[in-house]
């Protein structure tokens, strides 16, 4: 987390670590939806044959909880490494948006500090600290609304706890068998519902998000694995982009 570093000018260390501490508090209520889908997914690659070194390096390097799920689902043996990079692009394609709405609150910053707050990126941490800087951003402004700080402590105790955990599940996995049927897999959506309802802002600003999911929806359904996540996306920009001009 040294890479990381501060956008709000003259912040002293003890401002910084008070920060810290607040995003690594903000992640507990997300902590407790990740834990089980982590050990779900640590379950499933040791089933797949990853070894006990292996699925952190999974986890750890690929920091992508959808896409490691549709690597273990398209894993052979020998593996389709092209199979696996495109499908691995579908699935994170999301992230090309998601960092580019950081952009008015991240393109003062150093690329370093920049490349280093994107990789340990997730939903979670995107999706809170974005709501964070949003709240801030009428009094501070893009500049100083993104507390960077804040942010490495989110990802800080996500990064630690997905890599844990799914270690942790595939060393247990074995044991205990298809841990699915405890009804583990149900916790991430969970999380996600949570993230959408500190997002909501009313059912008009909502239209882009059910014409998002429909769409998404029909892709899953229809198409190969992985394209339901660029088409919900592009769907969604496409149908706020049309709606907004539609109120203008």
């Amino acid at each position: 987390m040294l890479m990381f570093k501060s956008s709000v000018p003259n912040l002293t260390t003890s401002q910084e670590v008070v920060e810290f501490k607040r995003g690594v508090k903000t992640s507990v209520p997300l902590l407790l939806g990740i834990i089980p889908f982590a050990l779900v997914l640590g379950a499933q690659a040791a089933q797949k044959g990853f070894s006990a070194l292996e699925v952190p390096l999974l986890t750890g390097l690929n920091f992508a909880g959808g896409s490691e799920f549709a690597i273990l689902e398209m894993w052979t043996n020998p593996p389709n490494i092209i199979m696996l990079m495109f499908i691995t692009f579908l699935v994170n394609s999301r992230h090309l948006l998601m960092g580019a709405s950081l952009v008015p609150y991240l393109r003062h910053l150093p690329n370093k500090t920049v490349f280093t707050a994107l990789f340990f990126m997730v939903d979670e941490s995107w999706a809170v600290s974005l709501a964070d800087a949003q709240k801030k951003h009428s009094s501070l402004g893009y500049q100083y609304a993104f507390s960077m700080m804040f942010y490495a402590g989110l990802c800080f105790a996500l990064y630690l706890m997905w890599v844990g955990f799914t270690s942790l599940g595939a060393i247990i996995g074995p044991v205990l068998g298809d841990i699915s049927r405890f009804g583990f897999d149900m916790a991430f959506p969970a999380v996600f519902l949570v993230l959408l309802r500190g997002m909501w802002k009313g059912m008009r600003a909502a239209r882009p998000w059910l014409f998002s999911l429909i769409t998404a929806a029909l892709a899953y359904l229809y198409l190969p694995s992985g394209w339901y996540v660029p088409i919900g996306a592009i769907s969604g920009i496409a149908s706020a982009f049309f709606l907004i001009g539609d109120e203008a």
